[in-house]
């Protein structure tokens, strides 16, 4: 879906999303009881229903009114809310359920639990053309800001133009779509520093798209806020981010970037004119950075506190008492997310060392000291198309499964003539999960005949990883991202991560030919595109391993008592904001 600027902790570093609390040696079960769930494979697609209309079908039981307050553990949330700027699980799935409306939107089917595609301020899902390279919309007449100016097809064309402008807006999705697929010159930098660009068209609420090469998933592509309406006015970069105005149910009182956001009704939004979004609570307060034991501890304490408190990720010491406790508000969560080890192709140049960084990594030990569960929340991965994804193949990089073992990765070092190899990362050493985590990922490598530098680090790490010039960056010859699916196609796996010079490609792996074939897949028959992805994930990882995937995931959400309509979002894997209430 996006990227999670922090979906977990990889070697111990919290990378803005999800992250985990200390585990007790028991597979993750409470009181050292076993957990007997199992992971959950995510669907391969989702239904489309092009007519749907607002308003949203109500909740069974909804009520309206009260207060929803959100923790959000080890997570210190966005940096800004501007919608160029929005390409992580957390600030995408908070926006655009309460805040931000796109062109299409998802909805979660109450008879089946799916989550299918339906018009946000879009009439339709849009109409291509023959050959996918051109997709008109119109934008609905009762759409509006939060100041009651309807909103305008002139107003979507300067978003998505907008979102050209990848240096101002470098933790965003458009250098890897807009810029990659919409058909405007190859050094168009957005409006403000380019001018216009024919290639999007407004004619009254009429607004078309021309692609320069087939974009058969451009109505998937729109549910993302980057490419909805941003005001031609008044809405610079960053002053636009600390406060950006809602087309969507809530507006934001406040925003205290890392600490929380805090949304309250907005007047001007028009229940007729959304498909999928409520507006049963009053309010919504999001605490970001939270305490994960902490976490758990309010929502095992059955209190007036925990009743109308939602939580976006459940630890797993006090997985079955949590279980036990919040009942059906307890949710394991599928979503097509891996979370991946990336060594510096520029600098570890030979595929033994690599694939010897695979066979080091303690997948059971890391995990555990990390707060997951193996086999429940994490499970050993192999390619970057997970489970459920149209197309993925299965097979190893090597030749089994990467599994912990000190011998093989030694023996590799030793072919490549480079015993005792130094690897470098980072680490947060702010919590204390965090730090074991890298502690267990650090000792399986020593094990394994590497030498290790860790470098604590409580920033950004997507920001320093995306900075050259920096001195910590230029040291590190293993950097990770975790990544989910914009939606259930290869086409936004491989192209982010492996694409040359793309901002999550953080192994900074570059190959013409590679780049080549993603451009031709592109341009293939719509049914062959699926089969055409997953052979070429197969053959980057087995000849080049520029990914160790070292997980795929599932999260565990939970809800209290007097919380209303709580489910996952399989689309955002994240909670389903937009149907929670509280019980009166």
């Amino acid at each position: 879906m996006k990227r999670t600027k922090s979906l977990a902790v990889v070697a111990g570093f919290a990378m803005v999303t999800l992250a985990a609390c200390g585990g007790n040696g028991d597979s993750g079960g409470g009181s050292g009881s076993e957990n007997k769930d199992k992971f959950k494979e995510a669907g391969s697609g989702f239904e489309q229903v092009a007519d749907a209309e607002g308003p949203a079908p109500e909740i069974e039981g909804a009520a309206t009114g009260g207060t929803i307050t959100a923790l959000i553990p080890l997570d210190p949330g966005p940096e800004d809310l501007d919608p160029t700027n929005g390409w992580s699980v957390l600030g995408n799935s908070i926006q655009q359920a309460l805040t931000t409306r796109a062109l299409t939107q998802y909805r979660r089917n109450a008879d089946s639990g799916e989550m299918e595609l339906v018009p946000d301020i879009a009439t339709d899902l849009g109409t291509p053309n023959e050959d996918f390279t051109e997709w008109k919309f119109t934008i609905k007449d009762n759409v509006k800001w939060e100041t009651g100016d309807p909103v305008t097809a002139e107003e979507v064309k300067n978003g998505i133009l907008r979102s050209f402008d990848t240096e101002t807006f470098t933790s965003g999705p458009g250098q890897a779509y807009t810029v990659g697929w919409v058909d405007c010159p190859e050094d168009y930098a957005g409006p403000t520093k380019s001018g216009d660009c024919d290639a999007v068209q407004a004619d009254g609420q009429d607004l078309t798209v021309r692609t320069s090469k087939p974009f058969p998933d451009f109505n998937f592509w729109s549910t993302f806020m980057a490419i909805g309406p941003v005001p031609l006015k008044n809405a610079d970069f960053p002053e636009y981010g600390r406060k950006p105005l809602s087309t969507g149910p809530y507006k934001i009182k406040e925003f205290r970037v890392n600490e929380s956001l805090t949304l309250v009704k907005n007047d001007q939004w028009d229940p007729a004119s959304d498909p999928a979004r409520h507006q049963y609570a009053d309010e919504w307060v999001f605490k970001f950075d939270q305490d994960e034991e902490k976490t758990d501890q309010i929502m095992l304490s059955d209190s007036s506190e925990s009743a109308t408190t939602i939580a976006n990720h459940l630890g797993p010491t006090d997985a079955n008492e949590l279980k036990a406790a919040l009942g059906a508000n307890y949710i394991q969560q599928t979503g097509q997310c891996i979370s991946t080890r990336t060594p510096d192709t520029t600098k570890i140049t030979d595929l033994k060392i690599r694939q010897a960084i695979g066979w080091a990594f303690d997948f059971n030990n890391v995990q555990l000291a990390s707060g997951n569960i193996p086999g429940v929340t994490r499970i050993p991965a192999q390619g970057l198309m997970p489970p459920g994804m149209s197309g993925r193949k299965e097979f190893f990089p090597a030749d089994e499964q990467f599994s912990y073992n000190a011998d093989k990765a030694k023996a590799l070092l030793e072919e490549a003539g480079e015993p005792g190899y130094k690897l470098t990362f980072i680490y947060d050493d702010s919590d204390p999960t965090l730090k074991a985590g890298a502690e267990a990922e650090k000792k399986g490598y020593e094990q394994a005949g590497f030498t290790v530098e860790m470098i604590p680090y409580q920033e950004d790490a997507y920001a320093l990883f995306d900075d050259p010039d920096n001195p910590i960056n230029k040291k590190l010859n293993l950097r990770s991202v975790n990544w989910c699916s914009d939606w259930p196609a290869g086409s936004t796996m491989l192209p982010p991560l492996i694409g040359t010079d793309q901002a999550y490609n953080t192994s900074f792996f570059s190959n013409e030919a590679v780049d080549a074939r993603m451009d031709e897949i592109a341009t293939l028959p719509i049914d062959e595109q699926a089969a055409a992805w997953g052979d070429l994930d197969e053959e980057v990882g087995q000849k080049y391993l520029p990914n160790i995937v070292t997980a795929y995931r599932n999260d565990l959400f939970g809800a209290g008592a007097k919380i209303g309509g709580f489910s996952g979002d399989a689309a955002m894997s994240a909670i389903n904001y937009k149907d929670l209430f509280v019980k009166q």
